[in-house]
Order: structure tokens, then sequence, then C-alpha cells
């Protein structure tokens, strides 16, 4: 074992595997094994299963057509709508619920627009829609990629022998897709199955999947060993998808065509219609939504009265200067600018820390032993287990640990970047390790035999290779805390919610100036991930994976 690798250990050790551990413990507790645990316990497990397989099948629906227009046909602007296609994947669960909710909600667009209409969505519609609007990339990506590598002189042999269009498809490349279209499926239910922010922000409790209950048990109902039990079970269907994912990934190997891409443009009418009518489909349905919200941030429509009951509709920024008052007066109200400062506090600790951990880390997996290799997919769990749980997990096991004599680690702000750090280090190990292992070792010994101490090695050889990974890590780390907000809803101090945490309360509440300074909010917290996407795909190092 490399001893750089020991801190990281230990961080994980602390603040991942010990946590889990006392969740496990929790449910030794006899009592929380009664009829109507179980019943309860059934209820979240099939109603979460059935929704992760509805809204699976409805991305493969749109998923399947996009990824067969991305990898066979070339068209203007298509690497802008592939792009735009890959947005959604990266956005906090929030602005995803708020931007829905600017669109299709009681108070969007739609009402406004067509208040006696019949496209009304339901609770649930809107939270299927939203999952189709998340992981419809992965679809894309996964099975596109597969697509493009496809040998062409298989499909034209099949032609030559007499297939017609369908018989290709059935018999030539269904069987050659098979393995990719079962790991992008899986891997989209496991998003599906471990949902939580859309499901709590655009259903409510009612709609509760084994996330939602986990978080209604635990801080609704104070019920520990219950939300134990749920996060146990949870905890074991999330491992079992993710291991069959990884077994499916290492048989993604397709027949590869002798040149790099196959893609042309349309030629027969029947190839134009499909073209331009799944490029409108996708650019509506990826970028209504985006629109819908920075444009709801800066309207009053009818929904929004004002304080003497009379309707006021137009462009307004008051929704973004109210973000810096307490107008209730209460002792108990934080400002939403405030809430944003603490998320950009929360969010620099979390780069620190997870840098910190991950360069030291990285260094060692980039080179593996025998320990590192055992020590690699044990640093991918955390991706396994939801927010929520390791929140949960978080609740049980630093609730008594006193940091002076009145003052526990959970009442700690400090509790937020460790718990978001967990869950940012796997990225930042996988951004950093492919810029590690590509640093030639013969520069380094040259370096050194010219007289070059150690750090000056690094200062000239390591870094300026590693800079563009650092900042990337360092990218990804600050937008996945930002946008958090499995962990950050059971955590957080109500006197130092996390931006995603507030604009969940505003939501949450009457009235139509809440709803504005929610968008308001939303908007900007899109805007700073946007951002951070951008620095991401400028800076990430070819080969560094998709997903």
């Amino acid at each position: 074992m490399k001893l750089r690798s020991l801190p990281a250990i230990l961080f994980l050790a602390l603040f991942f595997f010990y946590p889990l551990a006392r969740i496990l413990g929790l449910t030794l507790d006899t009592s929380v094994f009664t009829l109507d645990n179980f019943l309860l316990a059934w209820r979240a497990l099939s109603f979460t299963f059935y929704q992760a397989f509805l809204s699976t099948f409805l991305t493969f629906l749109l998923g399947l057509p996009a990824a067969y227009l991305f990898a066979r046909f070339d068209f203007r602007g298509k690497s802008l709508l592939r792009a735009m296609t890959a947005i959604p994947f990266m956005l906090p669960t929030v602005v995803v619920a708020s931007s829905f909710n600017a669109l299709f909600g009681p108070r969007g667009w739609l009402s406004f627009l067509a208040p006696s209409s019949t496209f009304n969505f339901s609770p649930f519609a809107l939270i299927l829609l939203a999952h189709v609007f998340y992981n419809t990339t992965i679809i894309i990506r996964i099975v596109g990629n597969a697509l493009t590598q496809l040998d062409p002189r298989l499909e034209a042999a099949a032609r030559t022998l007499g297939a017609n269009p369908l018989k290709v498809w059935t018999h030539v490349i269904l069987p050659l897709l098979r393995v990719p279209l079962l790991a992008a499926g899986l891997l989209v239910f496991l998003f599906d199955f471990t949902s939580f922010g859309v499901i709590l922000l655009l259903g409510g409790a009612k709609f509760a999947t084994l996330e939602v209950e986990i978080y209604i048990q635990a801080l609704q109902l104070l019920d520990l060993p219950m939300a134990a039990l749920l996060s146990v079970i949870q905890l074991l269907c999330t491992l079992t998808f993710s291991i069959l994912y990884s077994r499916l990934s290492a048989q993604m190997l397709v027949p590869t065509a002798p040149r790099p891409s196959t893609a042309r443009r349309p030629r027969t009418l029947t190839e134009k219609l499909y073209t331009a009518s799944i490029i409108f489909l996708l650019s509506s349905f990826f970028v209504l939504p985006l629109i819908a919200l920075p444009i709801r941030s800066i309207t009053r429509l009818e929904a929004d009265r004002g304080q003497r009951g009379d309707v006021q509709y137009g462009l307004t920024m008051s929704y973004y200067s109210e973000l810096f008052v307490n107008r209730r007066g209460s002792i108990f109200y934080v400002p939403p600018a405030e809430a944003a400062r603490n998320s950009l506090t929360y969010a620099a600790a979390t780069v620190a820390l997870s840098l910190l951990l991950g360069l030291p880390l990285a260094s060692a997996l980039a080179r593996p032993g025998h320990f590192e290799r055992i020590l690699d997919p044990l640093l991918m769990l955390p991706l396994g287990a939801s927010a929520v749980t390791l929140g949960l997990g978080f609740i049980v096991t630093f609730n008594r640990l006193l940091l002076t004599s009145h003052f526990s680690l959970l009442s700690s702000p400090l509790i937020i970047p460790l718990a978001h750090t967990i869950i940012a280090l796997p990225f930042v190990v996988r951004a950093l390790q492919p810029a590690i292992t590509s640093i030639p070792e013969r520069l380094r010994h040259a370096a050194a035999t010219l007289g070059a101490s150690p750090w000056r090695v690094w200062q000239t050889v390591d870094w300026p290779i590693l800079s563009r990974a650092i900042l990337s890590a360092a990218t990804f780390a600050f937008t996945v805390s930002l946008g958090e907000f499995g962990a950050a809803t059971l955590l957080a101090r109500p006197d130092f919610p996390t931006l995603p945490v507030a604009i969940a309360r505003f939501l949450a509440q009457p009235g139509g100036l809440n709803y504005g300074q929610a968008m308001a909010m939303s908007t900007i917290l899109m805007g700073i991930t946007l951002l951070g996407i951008l620095s991401i795909e400028k800076l990430r190092l070819p080969g560094a994976g998709e997903f």
C-alpha cells in the first residue's frame, strides 16, 4: 500500500464506511421488524421500481431515435444539439424541478398561455418527464457510440443478401447492440431508482419512493431504525445494479468500422423527415424548460397577485431584489443571498478537501499495486450509495461526536463539505487519474539526473501536464457541491442552508413572491452550473470518459 493513499482511505473509512456500518447496526433493533413496517417498505420499494421502470422505458422511446440520428446523420448544429441534450445530466435537481415548474406547473407558462388547456400535467407525469430530461443523454452517448463503431459492411452484406431494413435491424444491428442497450438501460434505471430531489419537489411526499420515505422517516417522523432499514434495502438494490452495470460495461465490445465515422447527410425524403422531426422534438424538449426558467424569473404572470389583491403581470426584477429583503421581519429568516454565500463557501471547502485527498489517491491508483487494484472499486462505492442514505448515516454517526463540550460535529457547518467531499471524491480521482498516468517517467528521471529537486521536478514536469486536469477536477467538485440536494436536505442547519435547500423551501411556500424568488435563485444556480459545465468540457482531457 502506498502511504500517499492513506489519508483518503482513512477519510472514506471514517465518513463513508463507518456511517454505513452504523446504519446496518440500527437494523438490528428487532422492534423495526413489524408487519406495518414491512408493508411500508414494500410499498416504497414497489413504487420505486415502478416509476424507475416507466421512466427508463420513456427514456428509451426518445433516446433510441436520437442515438440513431446522431450516429448515422450529419446536419447543421449537430454538436450544439448534442451538447444541449447533455446539459440536464449535470444540472442540480432543484434547477430541473424549477424548470419544469416554470413551464408546466400551476404558475408556469403553459397554465398562463392556455389556462383552460387539456395539457395540464399531473405531478407523476412531470416526474417521468424530468427523468427523461435528465437521462436521455445516457442513451445517446452509450448506444450512439456503439452504433458509430458498428462495421457498415455487416449491414451492406445483409442488404446484398436481400434483407429489408427491418430485418437488418432485428437480425444484425440489435444483436450487436444487446450489451450496450442493456448497459444504458441499467444505468438509466439506476439514476431513476435513486432519484430524490425531482420526486420530492415535483411530486411531494405522497410519491414515496425509497429515497423520499427515508427522508420522511428520518426528518419528519424521527424513526431512525425504520429509515435505516429502508436505507439498507436501497443500498442493496443500488449496489446490485452497479455491479451488473460494471460487468456489462466490460463486455461492451462491438465490431469497429474501418473508418472513423459513417454519418452522412440525409438523402431520401424519409430520412429528411426523420431528421427534421427528431431535431425539432429534441430542441423543443431540451431547450424550452431551460429557457422558461430564466424568463419566468423576470416575469410576473396573472397567477401572481400584489399585496392589495390586484392582478399584476409583466416584466419585473422584483424577484431578484427581494432576495435581499426580510419582508416578514422573522428572526429565523435566512436571506437567499446568504444561502448562496453558504453554498459557495461549502463548495470552496469541498474543492480544497477533494483535491487534498484526491491528488495523492489518484497518483497511487495511476500506477497501481495489488492493494490499489482492490481499492479502486471500493472508491466507486459512494456513487452507488444515495446522498440521502449518506446524510442519514451522518445523522446516526456524528450526532454525539463533540467538537467542544457543547458543540457536536452534526450541528457544525463543517458537516456539509465533509458529505460533499465523499460524493465528489470519485469524480475528482477519475478526472486526475488519466493525466497522472500520461506523465512520462523518463522526463522525471531526466530532470532528476540534471539535479532538479523533487519539488522542482513536480513544478517543471508534472504541473504543466496536471494543471488542466486539476482545474477540471476542481470544477467538478465545485459543481457537485453547489447543486447537491439529498444530503444537504438532511444535514444543513436551518440557519446555514445551501442554495438548493433554500430553493426547495421557497417552492414549498404559498404565494407568488415566494415562487418568483425560487425561480430567481434557480436561475442563478443554473447559470453558475452552466459555467462549470463549460469549464469542465473545455478542460477535460481526451479519453477521460463520458460517465
